[in-house]
C-alpha cells in the first residue's frame, strides 16, 4: 500500500478541536492503522496532538512570530503547525518528518486547507534547519534519545540565528531549563491517546 492510500486508509476529515479553523485526515483509534503501517513508530501523523495544537494557536494568535519569514516545523507529523505558520503569513513553510507516511498526510492536510506546505524527509539526528528563520517543533520530548535529539537540533538552529519556538504538555523529558515560557493553554485532546480529556500546553522559546 502506497502512503497515500494508507493514509486516506484510515482517516477522515476532522477539524482540530483547539484549531477548529484547520481540518486534518484524523484515525478514529491508532492501532489497527498503525498495524497497516508496517512501522516501528505509531502513526503520529493521524491525529492532533495536544502540543502541536498549543503551538498552532499561538502562530495563528500571533501571525508576527512567522509573518514574511521562512519557516520549518521539525518532527511535523500531520503538518498542523506547519499548516498555522503557513495561514500565519509565512513566506515559505517546510514541514519535515521522518515517517514518508507523515509526508504523504501532510501533503494532504495543507491542499485540504489552502495552503502551500513543503513537505520533505527530516530526521533530526542528521539533518539541520538549513535556512529556516523560525524552527517550530511540538511534542518531541516524550522520550529520552528523542528529547536529546530535539534540543541539540534547536540549540544548532538558534546558534545559525533561528528563532526557535516549542510546545509541549508537560511530558517526562521536557528539558524546562532550556526553555522560556511564553503561553499555556487548556487543551481538548482524544481520550485514545491521553490520560485526560484536557492537558495544559505550553509554548517556549528556547532560553
Amino acid at each position: 500500500m502506497t502512503p497515500e492510500a494508507l493514509v486516506r486508509s484510515g482517516t477522515s476529515w476532522k477539524p482540530v478541536p483547539f484549531v477548529t479553523e484547520i481540518s486534518l485526515l484524523t484515525a478514529a483509534e491508532p492501532f489497527a492503522l498503525w498495524d497497516r503501517s508496517e512501522r516501528a513508530a505509531p502513526p503520529f501523523w493521524a491525529f492532533p496532538w495536544a502540543g502541536g495544537q498549543g503551538l498552532a494557536r499561538y502562530v495563528l494568535d500571533n501571525p508576527g512570530t512567522v509573518r514574511g519569514r521562512r519557516v520549518l516545523d521539525a518532527a511535523a507529523g500531520s503538518g498542523l503547525v506547519a499548516i498555522a505558520a503557513a495561514k500565519a503569513g509565512a513566506a515559505s513553510v517546510v514541514a519535515a518528518d521522518v515517517d514518508p507516511n507523515a509526508i504523504a498526510a501532510i501533503g494532504a492536510n495543507a491542499a485540504r486547507n489552502g495552503v502551500t506546505v513543503t513537505a520533505r524527509a527530516f530526521d533530526l539526528a542528521g539533518d539541520d534547519a538549513g535556512e529556516a528563520e523560525v524552527v517550530l517543533a511540538a511534542d518531541v520530548f516524550y522520550q529520552r534519545q528523542l528529547a536529546e535529539l530535539a534540543l541539540r537540533f534547536l540549540r544548532d538552529a538558534s546558534r545559525s540565528g533561528a528563532h526557535a519556538l516549542v510546545a509541549d504538555p508537560g511530558r517526562a523529558f521536557l528539558p524546562a531549563a532550556s526553555l522560556f515560557p511564553l503561553a499555556s493553554y487548556e487543551v481538548p485532546v482524544l481520550r485514545v491517546l491521553e490520560d485526560a480529556p484536557v492537558k495544559t500546553v505550553t509554548v517556549y522559546r528556547l532560553a
